[in-house]
């Protein structure tokens, strides 16, 4: 590509041969101008580049710039997600390029430089406070108060420093870089300021239904870190198959299933994209694979007619099996958070539980006394479960349908409702968990919902209909509830479910579920109206790969 320096006359040539790696000569060795951005005639400012970068450069650096050289003032850049704000400036931009170098001001930033190094064709240089023509320096800030997930990517002078109050909002400000200069662009001159506009931005995946690879999840974590979600929900127990190794009850694993190096590994991996690994264990309902080794602990009628996936929570070695499993897996998943799980217990669906399941109603009355009712059970068993995991010092999170209306027993003041549906028996609109001042993730099943073979009046999601309609404040259908909760509202996942597992292959799933994991995040990082039309959106996705 021929770049003309209009106030020197002369034709410098920079040619891309890589994501990390362009020919050396001109500006800092790439002789060009930001992407989307055209050289043009003098505006009253010129680059002064080779001031800054001149200082601090040795031997084999790029050639210092013109000084006489003019640029556009640049253009904000295009990455999924969005960034929030970008101030424009003049100048050449920034390009990666073998031997420059990524240095970090602290050492608890290595992991991020190594990474950033690695993916650009740069060599890792570690903490220095040495100038070179070219770096990029990765740095902490004491920015007090400042959201930890934020970051301040400045590009001048022929370098870029990306800094942020914690190493989480440095990698993210790495991940805007990396798709900047994807496909040999430019990351523009000027100031990048970002942040999230939600905590919480995950991807759920039933691994219980529908056998996936360990290399496929990996490839999925790395592509969720790259679009800047930091939850990946791991759904391994249904009344299909338990799909993970467990040493305190071997009796209970699917032959095909993931060891627990297999899980640490992928655990390892998300980590080093600051993506935590959420997991559920679904009860007292979907246990159908535990209960298959355990027919003695099975949920029966007053006919004697077993109930689907239903424990019997009367039982007090229920509840042994169960803990025994939490405890066990909380060793496995060091995460801050857990998912409960709550949803969809068959004793509840009936229209009279006490007439139905006899021994629940005796047991709760027994437990909490003579007025208490078999969702009174259900709520304890759901705290007793919390107290088990709460004891790993971790925050639960619990399927909307496992909070039941007026009950004596409540449940714990701490867990977080997982909305997901407006459909189950006795449905409470979201409002009724907000106003009661509890705290919500959005698992909305009207846009973020794949569920292969599409069942019952499941849809496949598209990104276009959840980057147009949907937003973290619309919970339930497609009616948002009042801004006045936002903050309530900790964000949401998508979530893959494998109803009918054999519907598409892992290939098809990653396929399936690429645009609307990209709209997700983008409404996730910034829930107002997006820039981008729906088609440049896509444009902009099929270009970043």
């Amino acid at each position: 590509m021929a770049i003309r320096a209009l106030l020197a006359g002369a034709l410098v040539v920079g040619t891309g041969v890589g994501l990390g790696l362009w020919a050396s000569g001109g500006e800092d060795g790439d002789g060009g101008v930001p992407a989307g951005s055209a050289a043009r005639e003098p505006s009253g400012g010129t680059s002064t580049a080779s001031e800054a970068a001149g200082a601090g450069s040795d031997a084999g650096a790029a050639v210092s710039p013109t000084p006489t050289r003019s640029y556009a003032l640049s253009t904000a850049p295009r990455t999924i997600p969005a960034v929030r704000s970008h101030t424009p400036a003049r100048g050449p931009g920034w390009r990666p390029a073998a031997g420059r170098r990524v240095v970090v001001s602290d050492a608890d930033l290595a992991d991020e430089g190594r990474l950033i190094a690695g993916e650009l064709g740069m060599t890792y240089a570690g903490e220095k406070d040495d100038v070179r023509a070219g770096d990029l320096r990765l740095a902490l800030n004491d920015d007090e108060g400042a959201n930890p997930e934020s970051y301040t990517m400045t590009v001048r002078g022929g370098r870029v420093t990306v800094s942020g109050p914690s190493d989480a909002g440095v990698f993210y400000g790495t991940r805007t870089l990396k798709q900047e200069v994807h496909g040999g662009g430019t990351a523009p001159e000027g100031v990048v300021r970002d942040q999230p506009a939600k905590p919480q931005r995950g991807f759920t995946l039933d691994i219980a239904r529908k056998y996936f690879s360990p290399g496929w999840i990996e490839a999925r974590v790395r592509e969720l870190g790259d679009l800047k979600f930091n939850q990946l929900g791991l759904h391994f127990s249904d009344d299909q198959a338990f799909r993970i190794q467990s040493d305190t009850h071997p009796e209970i694993v699917a032959r095909e299933h993931l060891t627990k190096a297999q899980v640490k590994k992928i655990v390892a991996l998300a980590a080093s994209r600051h993506i935590t690994v959420v997991p559920e264990i679904d009860s007292p309902g979907h246990l159908g694979a535990v209960l298959a080794a355990h027919p003695e602990l099975q949920l029966r009628n007053a006919s004697g007619v077993a109930t689907r996936g239903a424990i019997d929570i009367s039982k007090a070695a229920s509840a042994s099996l169960l803990d025994d499993l939490l405890n066990e897996f909380a060793g496995v998943f060091p995460g801050a958070y857990w998912h409960l799980g709550g949803d969809e217990y068959q004793a509840l669906t009936v229209s009279n539980p006490a007439a139905s399941y006899p021994q629940l109603a005796a047991a709760a009355r027994s437990a909490y006394g003579a007025g208490a009712g078999v969702a009174d059970l259900a709520t304890g068993w759901l705290n007793d479960r919390a107290d088990t995991v709460r004891a790993h010092d971790r925050t639960m999170r619990v399927w909307n349908d496992g909070f039941f209306r007026g009950t004596s027993v409540k449940p714990a003041s701490d867990l977080v409702v997982a909305y997901w549906t407006g459909k189950e028996i006795g449905a409470r609109v979201p409002a009724d968990y907000l106003s009661a001042g509890r705290k919500v993730l959005n698992y909305n099943d009207e846009y973020l919902y794949y569920v292969l073979g599409e069942p019952q009046t499941f849809v496949y999601p598209t990104g276009q209909r959840i980057y147009q309609q949907w937003t973290p404040r619309v919970l339930r259908g497609t009616t948002a509830v009042p801004a006045s909760y936002d903050a309530q509202i900790l964000g949401g996942s998508f979530s893959v479910w494998c109803d009918l597992s054999q519907s598409q292959t892992q290939a098809q799933v990653a396929a399936g579920i690429r645009m609307p994991l990209r709209a997700t995040v983008q409404k996730l990082w910034d829930s107002r109206q997006p820039a981008l039309s729906w088609t440049q959106f896509k444009a902009l996705a099929d270009r970043l790969g």
